[in-house]
């Protein structure tokens, strides 16, 4: 801390909680977009009630996710400031990018690909530890399809309870729009509880690097801190991805909305438990597709589909090359 200095320390940690509070805004269309298209809730009650789910996930989930982020990908002890605050940047960078264009990419991809990609331009690829890159890998391919699958079966399961009881049509919508209130908030709820713990991986791992803590321990004003920055985030908005998440990719009923949050929030609590940090970006969007595969295949607008499906595979090697072009030019102005 004695080369670089308390004051940079807190300026990157207001970085972190930027990319937390743009991962909130960049992801308030998977909380809301199903609930908002459905006319369950209308877009300000929607992100209301997705921010407050945001927020208290703190006092269900644990830091399993946040120690992945924070010391199980990259060799903490090969990380410096500098090289957290150029990884921030360009995950941000490419959250504003996706954002501007109605992207809905993957924020916690973007984060592991930022600090991936400044922690190699520092110390070369054996900073990299492949053990903990394995889960998140192999999730990219699994997020989807688990939503997909989840999501396409309790479609199916709900038309036959539908066809065997026989309610009146006003009865099902009811039932549904109640039910999608529970779905919504339990989806929030995952979201937050996976995402905001990677901004809180970052910062301890910040901590730890510039000699403000000796181990790898999070504060309990980091988690509330993390917490509060992706809930302030959801609370702004994030508009043009709410078009299309809701509304481009399928048509969505209230019913459809209740398997589709359902199928994502079961599958990122999942996740959380294991301690990947999951793309809840994928699984919404798996998930969303899945109920309009139950209807018919030509539901889908698959072309939109494969349009998100680019920007998730450009996401972490762009993200690494913003975050090692970044590192290299202000390793020119601060220490290493």
């Amino acid at each position: 801390m004695d080369t670089i200095g308390l004051p940079f320390i807190v300026f990157v940690i207001i970085i972190a909680l930027v990319f937390d509070f743009t991962n909130g805004m960049h992801d308030a269309a998977n909380s809301i977009s199903t609930v908002v298209s459905t006319r369950v809730l209308s877009p300000k009650r929607a992100v209301l009630w997705a921010a407050s789910f945001n927020f208290i996930a703190f006092l269900i989930f644990g830091t399993t996710v946040a120690k992945t982020i924070g010391k199980g990908m990259i060799d903490i002890s090969m990380v410096t400031p500098t090289v957290i605050f150029a990884g921030l940047i360009g995950a941000i960078a490419w959250n504003l990018i996706t954002w501007y264009f109605g992207l809905p990419s993957s924020s916690s991809h973007a984060l592991i690909g930022g600090y991936a990609g400044a922690s190699i331009a520092k110390n070369g690829l054996g900073v990299i530890i492949l053990a903990g890159w394995y889960k998140t890998l192999i999730f990219i391919a699994l997020a989807p399809l688990i939503g997909l699958v989840l999501a396409f079966g309790l479609k199916i399961l709900s038309g036959w309870l539908i066809y065997m009881w026989k309610p009146k049509p006003a009865q099902v919508n009811k039932w549904s729009r109640l039910m999608q209130l529970f779905s919504a908030a339990a989806y929030s709820l995952g979201h937050g509880g996976n995402d905001a713990q990677k901004t809180m991986g970052i910062i301890t791992s910040l901590l730890v690097a510039g000699g403000v803590i000796a181990t790898f321990k999070i504060p309990l004003w980091v988690i509330l801190s993390a917490h509060g920055a992706i809930a302030l985030g959801t609370l702004s908005g994030g508009w043009r991805i709410v078009k299309t998440m809701g509304q481009r990719i399928t048509k969505l009923q209230p019913i459809d909305g209740f398997c589709a949050e359902t199928a994502s929030a079961v599958s990122i609590f999942t996740a959380t438990h294991l301690g990947v940090p999951v793309s809840t970006t994928h699984v919404i969007t798996g998930a969303v597709s899945g109920v309009g595969a139950a209807h018919r295949l030509s539901a889908v607008r698959w072309a939109v589909t494969r349009r998100i499906v680019w920007a998730w595979a450009f996401t972490i090697p762009a993200a690494a090359a913003i975050g090692a072009v970044f590192y290299l030019f202000v390793s020119l102005f601060l220490p290493a």
